[in-house]
């Protein structure tokens, strides 16, 4: 019996032939793993389609309470700006959909902002104005929480009353610009300051630059013209119930505490949420109509984004 023993050739071939099998077998394996992430990644969006449609806390507007009468809340959460949840745009709609609903009895505001944008604030200011004209039977409070100031007490002013809690933050009618210099710094490290502008003052306030008092005049001219219209807005507001506080005091800028604040006047009660709703609206039962974050668009964004990311990947590797 005799042993064939194979050709350097004949081992080359089977070698090809062994690698082009495992080859095959490991793209089957690669494209069988790509085909279950989809498809769970499919599943998982379906499923999150289904729970944004289904659940009462995604879809606030087509909520019911039967017919009995709620207090609506409104609430007004962080730096007062128009890429925030505290922006005009979404406060104003939600305030809308409170005083829209056919069971509200009365609406709160519940602020907890240290201020922001005083045009966001005006916004939101001249709104409630608009709506408690148009809607004169339902009545609006204002309920701030750990702090309602500056652009937030801008907010509260426009409410029938204003309540907070004894050591709430309430004030800081004012207002601020900040902004640093680094000329000093600049010398010290031999950095020299190119700037390049077409208009004298284009490059006024430049943090690279050395001040000069013409700009400094300038823009506080403007901080004074805004506070100006802070304090009007706050006066008409407010009314009568700032007679026997003093003015120099109250529009410098100032915080003091819920229960200073009831005594200034820039307050009219101590109470929470709660209260407001049971012993003045008399509708104990509360209903939200603060907006959620639109958490599925953003899962939607990265879901694409890592469907590109992954189908990318996968093209690659085919490629290779």
């Amino acid at each position: 019996m005799s042993t064939v023993i194979p050709t350097n050739e004949e081992n080359w071939e089977r070698d090809i032939l062994n690698r082009l099998a495992f080859a095959a077998l490991n793209e089957q394996r690669r494209a069988r793993r790509w085909r279950i992430f989809f498809v769970f990644l499919t599943f998982l969006y379906l499923f999150l389609i289904y729970f944004a449609i289904m659940s009462p806390e995604w879809n606030i507007s087509s909520e019911t309470i039967g017919n009995s009468k709620h207090t609506a809340i409104v609430e007004i959460k962080g730096v007062i700006s128009s890429e925030t949840e505290a922006s005009a745009e979404k406060v104003i709609s939600n305030l809308k959909d409170a005083f829209e609903h056919k069971n509200t009895a009365g609406v709160i505001i519940r602020i907890n902002s240290p201020g922001g944008s005083p045009v966001q604030a005006g916004y939101i200011n001249d709104e409630i104005i608009r709506l408690k004209e148009e809607y004169p039977e339902i009545p609006l409070y204002a309920v701030t929480t750990d702090i309602c100031a500056s652009g937030g007490y801008y907010i509260a002013v426009a409410a029938d009353k204003i309540y907070a809690d004894k050591a709430s933050i309430v004030g800081s009618i004012g207002v601020l610009m900040s902004s640093f210099g680094f000329v000093g710094a600049m010398e010290k490290m031999g950095i020299e300051r190119r700037l390049l502008t077409a208009g004298e003052h284009k490059g006024f306030l430049d943090p690279f630059s050395p001040t000069k008092e013409g700009d400094i005049a300038h823009i506080k001219t403007a901080l004074d013209n805004i506070h100006t219209q802070f304090i009007e807005v706050v006066k008409k507001g407010r009314g009568e119930r700032l007679q026997n506080a003093d003015e120099s005091q109250i529009f410098s800028g100032l915080v003091w505490t819920g229960e200073q604040a009831v005594e200034m006047g820039l307050v009219d009660g101590l109470g929470s949420s709660s209260y407001v709703a049971r012993e003045l609206i008399k509708a104990e039962k509360l209903k939200s109509f603060t907006s959620k974050p639109n958490y599925l668009d953003e899962f939607a964004k990265q879901l694409g984004t890592s469907m590109a990311e992954s189908m990318q990947f996968l093209l690659n590797s085919t490629i290779r």
